[in-house]
């Protein structure tokens, strides 16, 4: 019963000193607010990068496909017309999937920009308009 007794105590102190720890780091993240926008950046720029992935691998997709229409052109005999037509059937059906990911990828992105422009603009501080007769303020 003794060891599992200080297991138990260790445990508890462990929680509580990582409860106080937590409790710290809330009031720590408060003094340090992240930019107002930083939220909706970061989601522009990981849909930004899954569109280059996809299009590389779109990119890649479409070369298999136009590969196989030149072996299909190549093809002497039946059954070498027969693979190479199942072979290009199978290209094409894997470039559509991938066409299919990036038209959605597209339209991602374009609503996480949209997003993050309309967070920048209800952040903007108010334009004042100029006061007439006033001289220009140079900053």
């Amino acid at each position: 019963m003794g060891v599992s007794r200080k297991a138990s105590a260790t445990v508890a102190g462990l929680a509580l000193t990582a409860a106080g720890l937590a409790g710290t780091g809330v009031s720590a993240a408060n003094a340090n607010r992240p930019e107002p926008c930083a939220q909706r950046q970061a989601q522009v720029d990981r849909a930004t990068d899954a569109m280059a992935r996809v299009t590389a691998v779109f990119e890649r997709q479409q070369a298999r496909a136009d590969d196989a229409q030149d072996e299909l052109a190549d093809a002497d005999t039946d059954s070498e017309r027969a693979a190479a037509r199942q072979d290009l059937a199978h290209a094409n059906a894997r470039r559509d999937e991938v066409r299919q990911t990036k038209r959605a990828q597209q339209q991602r992105l374009a609503k996480a920009q949209v997003r993050l422009d309309d967070c920048l603009a209800a952040h903007q501080p108010p334009t004042e308009p100029p006061v007439e007769g006033a001289p220009p303020v140079e900053g």
